[in-house]
């Protein structure tokens, strides 16, 4: 399955990356959880996409999210939500990350653009000022409005949690 392949490790993703920059091609970066994917998490990803030639998906691991949103997530376990990245037109590569944030990875791949969401001040973006020291640029996308995971997740529990 093409999806598959390009699911990665950053090991293998950084010669390709070398390859690509050196043809001129600016590497964009993002991360996040991306628990039930929904249409705020795919006008996000197309416009991260937007900002250069290629997008680098930074996926956390399933006990990143729980460090981050608690026990009861991820609702779906990250080798399923990397497929699900994998399967958009405008994600080039998915890579899973354990750590409790991406620094490592971007310091690794040393992307062009950092891609955040607009709730994001730039000074809380992590590896911002790794990847401008770097002639790089932080880029923020606006939020879908009313689209969240944790919206759908509180939407079924009103509906159907009493059944």
């Amino acid at each position: 399955m093409k999806e598959l392949a390009k699911i990665t490790t950053v090991k293998k993703l950084t010669g390709e990356l070398e390859r690509r920059r050196a043809a001129g091609q600016k590497i964009v970066f993002t991360n996040g959880c991306f628990d039930l994917l929904h249409v705020g998490h795919v006008r996000y990803l197309a416009g991260a996409r937007a900002k250069g030639d290629l997008l680098v998906v930074g996926l956390n691991s399933d006990e990143s999210v729980r460090c981050i949103k608690g026990d009861k997530r991820p609702i779906v376990e990250a080798h399923q939500r990397a497929e699900v990245l994998a399967g958009l037109w405008c994600v080039d590569y998915v890579v899973i990350f354990s750590e409790p944030d991406p620094l490592n990875i971007i310091k690794a791949l040393k992307p062009h653009v950092l891609v955040k969401g607009g709730d994001w001040p730039e000074d809380e973006i992590v590896g911002a000022d790794f990847v401008k020291s770097n002639g790089g640029s932080v880029q923020r996308v606006p939020l879908v409005s009313g689209a969240s995971t944790s919206g759908i997740i509180q939407t079924i529990v009103e509906r159907y949690g009493k059944d």
